[in-house]
């Protein structure tokens, strides 16, 4: 498990799962969401899904930062369409030591 920084440095701390559906492989979207959630101090994974239409997010860390990187995921890099977004909230974990690609 990860350490966690001080209360007053971190806020509320949560889980944020998301499945990004559209345009978004072949598109340097899993390296967009890398760069943006290590950019936010979060940790987790993006990975591609069986299928070719579709990308599944876990990031963890404070609420504000994960609610940006929602908005960065609805919006996607240039050469990306986004069509539907699916999102679910959980408690925080500290299973993850950085942010990663998972292939």
């Amino acid at each position: 498990m990860t350490e966690m920084p001080p209360e007053n440095e971190r806020g509320e701390l949560a889980r944020l799962s998301a499945t990004v559906h559209g345009r978004v492989q072949g598109v340097y979207f899993r390296h967009f969401v890398r760069n943006a959630a290590r950019r936010l101090s979060l940790t987790g994974y993006v990975r591609n899904l069986p299928g070719g239409n579709a990308v599944e997010v876990q990031a963890e860390g404070a609420r504000p930062q994960l609610e940006e990187l929602l908005a960065q995921l609805r919006a996607g890099p240039p050469g990306a369409r986004v069509t539907d977004v699916e999102v679910s909230w959980a408690d925080y974990s500290g299973q993850y030591s950085d942010f990663s690609v998972k292939h």
